[in-house]
């Protein structure tokens, strides 16, 4: 079964953020999946998203928790992390994270980087559900 667009789910409690993401990424051509919570994304049928981006400071279950998860599930799935407390980003927790945006952040850097990590998993194997 092919598809026409990647689908990328974004994690943020703030909807402000979704909202601006979701825009973005439509405009730039992808299927976007928002998702409030990091047990909401869970919760769903997340088999066909091909990217994550999740905010790291959320209540619950936090965006290098969800990460670790959907790693276990799907370790060839690219996640995204995004924060706007940069005491977090300098964290040892994400050193060595090479796809970590702190906002407020560049759009079109996020799309390159969004569109190198799905070029280079669709040249792999694709799937890894």
């Amino acid at each position: 079964m092919s598809k026409d667009k990647f689908v990328v789910a974004v994690v943020d409690d703030d909807t402000r953020l979704l909202e601006s993401l979701d825009d973005l990424l439509d405009s730039a051509g992808y299927s976007v999946r928002p998702f409030s919570s990091a047990k909401a994304f869970l919760a769903s049928d997340w088999s066909d998203v091909d990217l994550l981006i999740t905010d790291i400071g959320m209540p619950d279950i936090d965006g290098l928790e969800l990460r670790d998860r959907v790693g276990r599930s799907r370790p060839k799935m690219p996640v995204f992390l995004i924060t706007g407390r940069h005491e977090i980003a300098d964290q040892q927790r994400t050193q060595g994270i090479r796809d970590l945006f702190r906002k407020p952040f560049d759009g079109s850097a996020l799309l390159s980087a969004l569109n190198d990590a799905l070029q280079n998993r669709k040249q792999g194997d694709g799937h890894d559900a």
